[in-house]
């Protein structure tokens, strides 16, 4: 009773620590803000994808293992029991003499080893061995994927945050904007028309952020379920969106990446194990050289058939395959065309990988020039709300045009955002269109 209390005490104490690993896990991304290597980090070496394709490693390992089992003995332990009938006899001098015994027990250990075949076994082994460089080229390629689709969503989180504390601020201004022209209205210095449109404006600022908090709460549940936490957690991301010139050579881009995608690696591997498979099927009709050997006890031996005696077998053996119905014939057309048509996928990833360069190449260059466009218009938009702000104190400027240079200065605040952040994403796409990490 005493062990069995202990037992649950230490279960407990066990769940209490995972709940409190736990919590601390969650903790790191909701008290404060997250960056972004904390959480590609985090992506990496806890999704499911990831796991799963450093499991298949161990399946490799096995299949090694099992093309290696050819070197090493076959031993087995055989036991049977035998009734025959009639016994074979023959008469001698009038009497009868049993030739075999009506009851037959065998007991024996047997060894089979193959001693050379040939390098059949050897080319077996180096297919076999193949399959671990493209298990962990494909483990590198699912990281990759991973990686940008983590930072596209956290980069559109930024922008998200950002675009609603932006919606804030102007529903901030546009309250008070109602406010004023109300007790205007009172005096009788400002019209009914003024306040529905400044209440309108509201209305409109208002649904526009209602969309970008439903949107970053989407965008949260993604990153939630890359992260593997509960999907109503409030992550922060923090804004740190560092734009650098980039010098574009398309060229140089597009040679780097041949050189370094991992998915043309991953082809380029494929057509390499395809040529061994060519090579191990060119060897199945090699002869095999073995040796048996067989010892154990049976009965059946004069003069009493029913001794159980100690006795042995042993030998060589070579098989020499004459004719397998053109199996062979159709399994070297078969591998032979599997080395063309991977060919032919290495080609066409040459292509899809220069025209992804070329292309994210391209839009990071257009998001240079946006990022430029949009912060000029953006001092234009609060140059122009400065003085509309002047022209309304002054009384030339209505309210409406007050408004209006406050939402296109909104507005304009909101495409810098956007420009930059598809800086940053695109930056993050042509880094790993080239071949590089990523994490």
């Amino acid at each position: 009773m005493k062990a069995f209390r202990m037992l649950i005490l230490f279960v407990s104490t066990l769940l209490m620590l995972q709940q409190a690993l736990g919590q601390t896990s969650i903790s790191a991304f909701t008290t404060d803000s997250v960056d972004l290597q904390l959480v590609v980090q985090r992506v990496i070496e806890s999704h499911p994808s990831v796991l799963k394709a450093q499991e298949a490693m161990n399946g490799v390992e096995a299949g090694i293992g099992l093309a290696k089992a050819v070197w090493y003995p076959e031993i087995d332990l055989g036991a049977g029991y035998t009734r025959i009938g009639p016994v074979p006899s023959i008469t001698i001098g009038g009497g009868s003499l049993d030739m075999a015994p009506a009851n037959n027990y065998n007991t024996s250990l047997n060894i089979h080893q193959t001693i050379y075949d040939f390098s059949k076994s050897v080319k077996s082994i180096r297919f076999a061995e193949s399959n671990k460089d493209i298990a962990e080229k494909n483990t590198d390629l699912v990281k990759q994927k991973l990686a940008l689709w983590t930072i596209t969503n956290y980069y559109t989180i930024v922008y998200l945050q950002e675009a609603v504390h932006i919606k804030e601020a102007q529903l901030v201004i546009l309250g008070k904007h109602l406010d004023f022209i109300t007790r205007k209205k009172e005096t009788g210095s400002a019209t009914e028309y003024e306040i529905l449109s400044t209440r309108v404006r509201i209305s409109a600022a208002m649904n526009q952020q209602l969309d970008m908090e439903t949107a970053l709460d989407n965008q949260r549940a993604v990153l939630n379920a890359l992260l593997g936490l509960p999907e109503n957690t409030r992550i922060r991301v923090r804004n740190r969106l560092m734009v650098q010139p980039a010098n574009v050579r398309y060229d140089s881009l597009i040679n780097y990446a041949i050189g370094h995608r991992n998915d043309l690696m991953l082809v380029d591997l494929h057509q390499k194990q395809a040529e061994l498979h060519l090579q191990s099927v060119k060897s199945e009709n090699n002869p095999v050289f073995s040796a048996f050997a067989s010892g154990g006890f049976k009965n059946g031996y004069f003069p009493d058939l029913n001794e159980q005696k100690a006795n042995y077998a042993a030998g060589l053996g070579l098989k020499v395959p004459i004719f397998s119905g053109n199996r062979h014939h159709n399994l070297l057309l078969i591998a032979e065309s599997d080395i063309h048509a991977i060919r032919q996928d290495l080609e066409q990833s040459r292509r899809e990988i220069s025209s992804e360069v070329f292309q994210d190449a391209a839009n990071l260059q257009a998001s240079i020039r946006k990022i430029g466009q949009s912060q000029l218009q953006l001092e234009q938009a609060e140059e122009a709300r400065k003085l509309a702000d002047l022209g309304f104190k002054a009384g030339s400027l209505t309210n409406l045009d007050l408004l209006d240079s406050e939402s296109l200065e909104a507005e304009s605040r909101l495409s810098l955002m956007r420009a930059r952040v598809d800086y940053m994403i695109n930056a993050a796409k042509l880094e790993i269109a080239i071949g590089k990490k990523g994490y």
